[in-house]
């Protein structure tokens, strides 16, 4: 074996004490938007898929609770609580108790791990699957609140409030979903919190608060999706308040940023664990 002197090398020579160091360039970090559409896209193309069934399920669910409650209210301020209430219940179902379960389940299976490895920010995974699963709910909203206001012969005029209602209260309640499956330190905690929130868009969103306790009415108040179906409602009255439905989605607006915020934070412990 001979020894080959390094200045005879090709590329140069290389002094005693001397390091070579050649960094890497790095790509450029993912931007936020682009990253949340490639996200959104991937996730309501999956949805799409798999959650069609269940989305049926919870349309059916809410317009069953209409003809129910059809027996028990006849018109006037109750009936737009339930049309309302009914509504968004769809929403609830989905952004909030499907997205519980997926986070939950995607967190116990290993799933966060893809995600750290992508070039992506984790607020685009929270803010694209919660859009996702939120968008998700439009045409199951949209049935409902139609055929409520045929059922109990209420307006149609204002239904495009929906376009507002929708998207403000899905990102409320999908951030809330999503804090409760990515903190819950097991899928079946992620569930029931999910179930246990959807039972309660049901009882204190559906049935009128007129008819309620006062603690229950404050419970009530303490719901994101009660703000949603408040707004709504007013929507049904000959002379609506536009500055209170105004107001109430403002505060559904407040509770999304707040509890997307939360549920990014949690993705961010639980995708370095």
């Amino acid at each position: 074996m001979s020894a080959v002197p390094a200045d005879v090398l090709p590329g140069g020579a290389v002094t005693v004490g001397e390091t070579v160091t050649s960094a890497a360039e790095l790509g450029p970090r993912a931007r936020l938007w682009p990253s949340l559409a490639a996200v959104y896209r991937a996730q309501l193309s999956r949805a799409r898929v798999a959650r069609i069934p269940l989305l049926f399920v919870a349309t059916f669910q809410s317009v069953g609770i209409m003809i129910l409650m059809r027996g028990v209210v006849d018109g006037g301020e109750e009936a737009r609580t339930v049309v309302a209430g009914s509504a968004v219940l769809v929403v609830a179902f989905v952004a909030l108790n499907l997205l519980a379960q997926y986070f939950g389940q995607l967190r116990a299976s290993g799933g966060l791990d893809h995600y750290a490895t992508l070039p992506v920010p984790p607020a685009a995974v929270v803010f694209g699957a919660a859009g996702a699963y939120a968008s998700f709910t439009v045409p199951g909203t949209v049935v409902t609140a139609v055929f409520g206001c045929v059922l109990f012969g209420l307006p149609l005029a204002h239904l495009w409030i929906l376009a507002a209602v929708i998207p403000l209260a899905g990102a409320a309640l999908a951030g809330l979903g999503a804090a409760l499956g990515l903190l819950a330190p097991r899928p079946e905690l992620a569930t029931l919190l999910g179930q246990l929130g959807m039972s309660a868009a049901l009882l204190l969103g559906v049935l009128p608060p007129e008819r309620m306790p006062e603690v229950v009415r404050l419970a009530r108040n303490l719901l994101p999706s009660t703000y949603g179906v408040e707004a709504f409602a007013r929507t049904f009255g000959p002379d609506p308040d536009w500055a209170f439905v105004l107001g109430d989605l403002a505060v559904c607006g407040l509770v999304g940023v707040v509890s997307l915020a939360v549920a990014t934070r949690a993705y961010r412990r639980a995708a370095v664990r």
